[in-house]
């Protein structure tokens, strides 16, 4: 066996998770439905000032990233993303959206959304607590 690093069979990796999956996904008689997606946010000069990515499979959309320039804050941009991945999956045989975000990150920009906490994983640090939400679409 040979371990290697990122950078050095990207399309490898990538192929053999999407066979994986979609071969345990079949296996289990479970629809995967599996999608990457990204959306951004570009000033008038068309420079990116935010973008959120994440992933749709089986039931659920997830939230992976969501990045907004620190000059471009307050603006309701984050809030035009997410709503943006919301429209893209609703109506499309998604389930729930769900994500994950630190203390010092945003759970109550994600509650002032519409989303609901599931759990917290409390840390000694509290800017290290991890929060879990869903939203039903």
């Amino acid at each position: 066996m040979k371990v290697i690093k990122k950078g050095e069979a990207e399309d490898k990796v990538g192929d053999f998770i999407d066979a994986a999956f979609s071969e345990y996904a079949r296996a289990n008689h479970v629809a995967l439905n599996y999608e990457d997606y990204w959306f951004v946010a570009e000033d008038d000069a068309g420079e990116i000032i935010g973008t959120i990515t994440g992933r749709a499979y089986y039931n659920e959309v997830h939230i992976g990233d969501l990045i907004i320039d620190k000059s471009f804050r307050g603006q309701n941009i984050g809030t035009k993303l997410v709503e943006a991945v919301e429209e893209e999956y609703r109506n499309k045989g998604f389930e729930k959206i769900t994500l994950t975000t630190f203390g010092f990150q945003a759970p109550d920009f994600y509650k002032k959304l519409g989303y609901s906490l599931e759990f917290v994983r409390e840390d000694k640090d509290p800017k290290l607590s991890k929060y879990f939400y869903c939203k039903t679409l």
